[in-house]
């Protein structure tokens, strides 16, 4: 009968990858370089794959170890949440819990959330940093990033808090003047209002419809680092715009924006992005879980997709 792999060697083996290190990781399990080494060689002799690419600075995740990595994180998520259900009481969140956003969705979004939080438990103390770039979450000293999009690097650790996607829009006056897009492509033809935020591509719009995916490069007369100056231009009648719907939901309800080429949009859900496991931090994970609660109630996380 094969063996399953033992728990503590999958967690040994998700710090290790997240680390990039025997060392890094050893510190912070609090065990011995030679302990997380042995933990490692025989979870990769159980699976019978290579995990870690080894050199004499560091250590790189091989593709099998990736969806090892993947599966491992599945894993121990649901045997924490399994102990967190079964246990008789949980610790009260308490201290500063340092939290990063993009400008947009942290300024109308997630700081309204954050109100509520604190109010719900007062021994929590939170200070919100926006920011127009993706943030090194451990490596900047912050507990949580709430980031919009998918592209979400493999070592972290991340829960999806709501749906939502971006959608094509534009201003009934832009439309009268420069006609209604027909398919994608046509959308090099127009004035195209680019956005460089975070870890979107400037000027490059990758759109799905279905199975099908389609990436067109646009330009324009203007572009930002902002959304909310993006949206504002849109409205103005300025180009076409590509924004979540929590940004121009109200704008499209009052029509002052109208979505163009509906079938066709871009994932682009919402994450919390946290550096260590939620059942080390009763305040990370309070939060986490309170953002998962209150974004899904939200009109924009529940439009039809």
């Amino acid at each position: 009968m094969n063996k399953q792999p033992a728990p503590e060697d999958l967690r040994v083996f998700t710090v290790v990858a997240r680390k990039s290190g025997f060392a890094a990781a050893a510190q912070e399990l609090g065990a011995s370089p030679a302990y997380v080494s042995k933990r490692i060689r025989l979870l990769e002799d159980e699976l019978g794959v290579k995990l870690l690419h080894r050199t004499t600075r560091r250590v790189a995740v091989t593709e099998e170890g990736e969806r090892v990595f993947h599966w491992a994180q599945r894993i121990l998520d649901d045997m924490d949440q399994l102990m967190q259900e079964v246990a008789v009481t949980r610790s009260e969140p308490r201290g500063l819990l340092r939290v990063s956003s993009s400008f947009g969705f942290g300024r109308h979004v997630v700081a309204p959330a954050l109100s509520r939080l604190v109010e719900r438990h007062p021994g929590l103390q939170v200070r919100l940093d926006v920011f127009d770039r993706l943030v090194d979450v451990a490596g900047e000293g912050f507990d949580l990033d709430v980031r919009v999009g998918d592209e979400i690097a493999p070592h972290l650790i991340a829960r999806r808090l709501a749906d939502n996607h971006r959608v094509l829009c534009a201003a009934p006056a832009y439309l009268a003047r420069r006609g209604m897009p027909r398919t994608p492509a046509e959308l090099s033809a127009h004035d195209c209002l680019a956005i460089k935020e975070r870890d979107q591509a400037f000027g490059v719009w990758r759109l799905r419809c279905g199975a099908m995916e389609q990436t067109v490069k646009v330009t324009g007369p203007l572009s930002a680092n902002n959304g909310e100056m993006v949206v504002q231009w849109a409205v103005d009648g300025r180009g076409i715009a590509l924004r979540s719907l929590w940004d121009v939901g109200a704008h499209l309800q009052a029509g002052r924006l109208v979505q163009l080429l509906p079938e066709w949009r871009q994932e682009a859900n919402v994450w919390a992005v946290y550096p260590t496991r939620l059942q080390l931090s009763a305040k990370v994970r309070v939060c986490v879980e309170f953002l998962q609660e209150h974004f899904q109630q939200e009109q924009w996380a529940a439009a039809p997709r």
